[in-house]
C-alpha cells in the first residue's frame, strides 16, 4: 500500500500489520517510526481456531425478489418479483407537508400506500434458516441504495442465513423520519412471517422466525434501534392511537456508522433491552463525523438473565460510504474529491472484507450459537491474521457485567455507582469527572455529547525542582469496596476486572515534593519501591516533537481484606491507545471550523480474567476482594480517562482464546 512504509529503530523493522496492535498511536501516511517494547503484538498471527467467517459457506447461493409488483421505478419490484406483497399505511408516522404532492408525482404513492420491497439472498436447502434484514440509509432516492450490501448478502447466504436487502428509497431525500425506517422493518418481519406460513411460498417452512437479526447503515443504523423498541411496544410513542403487535424474537442488532438522536419517541432517546448489539464506525466518516452509535452502545441494557453481549470496533481510516458498494467514497456528494482527503482511506475492498468478518462472525456466534467466534469480540487481536492493516478502538460488555462505578450516578467524585464503593486518589495531579464529548455535531443541532459520564487521572511523578532521575512515589486511584460484595457477586477465578480507557496527551507539571519526601534519587528510589521503579523507562533529556510520544502504561492492583496484593501490566491485555489522529477534509481551516478536535474521545475495553491476578500471588483470597488500584508507576507522566469498572462472570468461550 502506498504510504505505508516502515523504518527501523533500535533494530526493530515492523510492518504495519505488526504495529496494528502496538501500544503507539501512528497516522496512515509517510513513515511509522515505533521504539520497540515487551508489548508490542505481532497482528499477523491467527490465534482463533475456526474457519475465517468472511470466507464464503458450503451453500449455493439463490436470489429472489419481493414487493408490491407495480413500481414504476424499479423494474426488479415490478417484473420480477417472486412473492407478491401489500402496501402498509405509515400516515400516521408520516407528515410530507409540502413534499406529498413531489413524492407521489415521482414514486406513484404516498405514506398511505407504502410498498414492502426486498431483494433475497439465500441458501439453497431445507432450512429453516436465521432471518437478517438490512436498511440503507438516506442517499440519493434515485441512486438506488438496497442492491449495496450484495457482498453480505452472497457471504452470508452461503454461510446459511436468508438476507433481505430492505428498499426504503422512497423515504430518501424527504423529512420522513427513522421512526418510520424503524417500522418498516417491523412491517417487512410480518411479511417473512407469512412467507413462511404460504403453502406456496418457496420459503414456506425455511425461515427460522426464532433467529433474526436486524442490520442498518447510517439512518438505518438507528432504525435497527428503533425497531428494536418498537418490537416490545403495544403503542406508537407519538400516537398513541396506533397500535402495535410485533413481539418477534429479534436477538440481533447490527448498525453500522450510524446516526443518533434524529428520532426522539417521547422526547427521549431510544433504549434497547435483551439484545445482542454490534456497532461499526470509521474514522474517516465524512458523513456521520462523530462515532454516534456509541451513544446506543451505552443504552442498550440487559435486563432478563439471559446471556448476551455487546460490542463496538472504531475502524481507523474506514469511512461513510464503503460499507455500501453503490455509495462508495463520496460522503459529500458527487464534489467530495474537492472537499474529502480521500488519500487515506482504506480501500473499499479492505474496508467491506472487515464487515463481512465481524458481521458474519457475531451473526454465527449470537444466532447460530457458534461460539468460537466469542474472543474476537473481546479483544480483536486474537484475528489480527485477518484483518486489514489498520487501527482499531473496541468496547466490550457481556450481560453478566457489574457496576462498580461508571460516574453518572452523582457530583461525588468519592462515592462509586454501586453502594458502599468509594473512590480514592494518590498524588494526583488531575482528578475530575465530566461528559465525554464527540467531536462535531455532525452538522445537526444534536448535542455534541457522548451522554456518558467518567474521569480524568493525570500524574506526574517528577518532582518540581527535583534533581535529573528523582521520582516521587508513584501516584494511583483507587476503588474501596465493601466488606461483602465479593462474596455476595460470587467473584473467583472465572470472573474479569472490566475497564474502558484511554490515554490522552495531556502530561501536567512536575508535582510539589511532598512531606516525608526527601531530596535526592536515592529517597526517591526508597518511595517508589525496588521492583516499580526498575521498570520505569529512562527519561529523555529532550522531547524531540517528530518522535513518536512514549506509551503509555500502568499496573493494575487487587488487594484482599487481609493485605495480600498482586498486579499486573496493563498493557498485556491491549495497546493503550491516544486517540487517534484524523484529518478528513482537505483544508485545515475548514477542519478546525467543522470540528471541535482531530481525534475522537473513545476508551477502549480492557477485561482482566481474575485468574492472572491469582497466578501472581496464589493466596490473593478473591472472595474477600478489598481494593482495585491503577497504580502510575511505569509511565512517569500522563492522562488517562477511565470508565465503567466492574466485574464480570464470562463465558468462559470469551476467555478461550488469549494473546500471550
Amino acid at each position: 500500500m502506498t504510504g505505508m512504509s516502515t523504518k527501523s529503530r533500535g533494530g526493530v523493522v515492523l510492518t504495519v500489520c505488526q504495529v496494528l496492535a502496538a501500544s503507539l498511536s501512528v497516522g496512515c501516511r509517510g513513515t511509522l517510526e515505533l521504539a520497540p517494547s515487551d508489548h508490542e503484538v505481532v497482528l499477523a498471527r491467527q490465534l482463533l481456531d475456526a474457519p475465517n467467517p468472511a470466507k464464503p459457506g458450503p451453500h449455493p447461493v439463490l436470489t429472489l425478489f419481493y414487493g408490491g409488483g407495480q413500481d414504476r421505478n424499479r423494474p426488479e419490484y415490478r417484473d420480477s418479483v417472486t412473492l407478491v406483497t401489500d402496501p402498509v399505511d405509515a400516515s400516521k408516522l408520516v407528515d410530507l407537508a409540502d413534499e406529498a404532492t413531489r413524492h407521489r408525482k415521482y414514486w406513484g404513492f404516498g405514506p398511505d400506500s407504502f410498498p414492502v420491497n426486498g431483494r433475497v439472498w439465500y441458501p439453497e436447502g431445507t432450512g429453516p434458516f436465521p432471518l437478517v434484514l438490512v436498511v440503507h440509509g438516506n442517499h440519493n432516492p434515485r441512486d438506488f441504495s438496497d442492491p449495496g450490501y450484495g457482498y453480505l448478502g452472497e457471504l452470508l447466504a452461503s454461510r446459511g442465513f436468508i438476507l433481505a436487502s430492505v428498499d426504503e428509497n422512497f423515504i430518501n431525500g424527504s423529512s420522513i423520519g427513522n421512526d418510520v425506517r424503524g417500522w418498516m422493518l417491523l412491517k417487512h418481519l410480518e411479511a417473512w412471517r407469512d412467507f413462511n406460513s404460504d403453502p406456496g411460498s418457496p420459503f414456506r417452512g425455511k425461515v427460522d422466525l426464532g433467529k433474526i437479526a436486524l442490520m442498518g447503515h447510517s439512518r438505518g443504523g438507528e432504525a435497527v434501534g428503533v425497531a428494536g423498541a418498537f418490537n416490545r411496544l403495544r403503542h406508537y410513542p407519538d400516537d398513541a392511537s396506533l397500535t402495535f403487535d410485533f413481539d418477534f424474537d429479534i436477538r440481533s442488532l447490527v448498525a453500522i456508522a450510524p446516526v443518533d438522536g434524529q428520532y426522539l419517541p417521547a422526547d427521549q432517546r431510544t433504549r434497547v433491552r435483551d439484545v445482542n448489539y454490534l456497532v461499526l464506525h470509521g474514522s474517516h466518516d465524512g458523513d456521520v463525523t462523530s462515532f454516534h452509535g456509541i451513544r446506543l452502545w451505552k443504552r442498550v441494557d440487559f435486563v432478563d438473565g439471559s446471556p448476551r453481549f455487546k460490542s463496538a470496533v472504531y475502524v481507523y481510516r474506514a469511512n461513510h460510504g464503503q460499507w455500501n458498494t453503490v455509495w462508495g467514497r463520496h460522503d459529500s456528494g458527487p464534489r467530495s474529491a474537492r472537499i474529502l482527503d480521500l488519500r487515506g482511506l482504506l480501500a473499499p475492498e479492505e474496508q467491506r472484507e472487515f464487515g463481512k468478518l465481524y458481521i458474519s462472525a457475531f451473526l454465527e456466534a449470537t444466532l447460530k450459537g457458534d461460539e468460537r467466534y466469542l474472543p474476537m469480540f473481546r479483544d480483536h487481536r486474537v484475528v489480527g491474521g485477518w484483518l486489514p492493516p489498520t487501527m482499531y478502538v473496541t468496547r466490550f460488555q457481556d450481560s453478566t457485567f457489574r457496576i462498580l462505578a461508571d460516574f453518572d450516578e452523582d457530583i461525588d467524585v468519592t462515592t462509586g455507582t454501586e453502594p458502599g464503593v468509594r473512590l480514592r486518589g494518590d498524588s494526583l495531579s488531575t482528578w475530575r469527572e465530566g461528559d465525554l464529548k464527540l467531536r462535531s455535531r455532525n452538522r445537526t443541532s444534536t448535542p455534541q455529547s457522548q451522554f456518558n459520564q467518567a474521569v480524568w487521572l493525570g500524574w506526574n511523578n517528577r518532582i518540581e525542582g527535583a534533581e535529573e532521575g528523582e521520582l516521587g512515589a508513584p501516584t494511583s486511584y483507587s476503588l474501596e469496596l465493601p466488606e461483602p460484595l465479593a462474596r455476595s457477586w460470587e467473584l473467583g477465578p472465572g470472573s474479569t476486572l472490566d475497564f474502558a480507557l484511554t490515554a490522552l496527551d495531556e502530561e501536567p507539571a512536575p508535582r510539589e515534593r511532598e512531606a516525608g519526601e526527601q531530596e535526592g534519587p536515592e529517597s526517591a528510589q526508597r518511595a517508589a519501591g525496588d521492583r516499580r521503579s526498575s521498570r520505569r523507562p529512562e527519561r529523555k533529556d529532550e522531547e524531540d516533537p517528530d518522535e513518536p510520544k512514549e506509551p503509555v502504561d500502568l499496573t493494575v492492583e487487587l488487594m484482599d481484606g487481609d493485605g495480600r496484593a498482586a498486579e499486573v501490566r496493563l498493557s498485556r491485555y491491549g495497546p493503550v491507545r491516544r486517540p487517534l489522529e484524523m484529518k478528513i477534509l482537505r483544508r485545515r481551516d475548514l477542519e478546525d471550523d467543522r470540528f471541535d478536535s482531530l481525534s475522537e474521545m473513545l476508551l477502549q475495553s480492557y477485561s482482566i480474567p481474575l485468574e492472572d491476578f491469582v497466578a501472581v500471588t496464589p493466596e490473593l483470597d478473591l472472595s474477600s476482594l478489598a481494593t482495585v488500584r491503577f497504580v502510575f508507576d511505569v509511565t512517569e507522566a500522563g492522562t488517562v480517562v477511565l470508565d465503567e469498572l466492574g466485574f464480570s462472570n464470562l463465558d468462559p468461550a470469551f476467555l478461550e482464546v488469549r494473546i500471550p
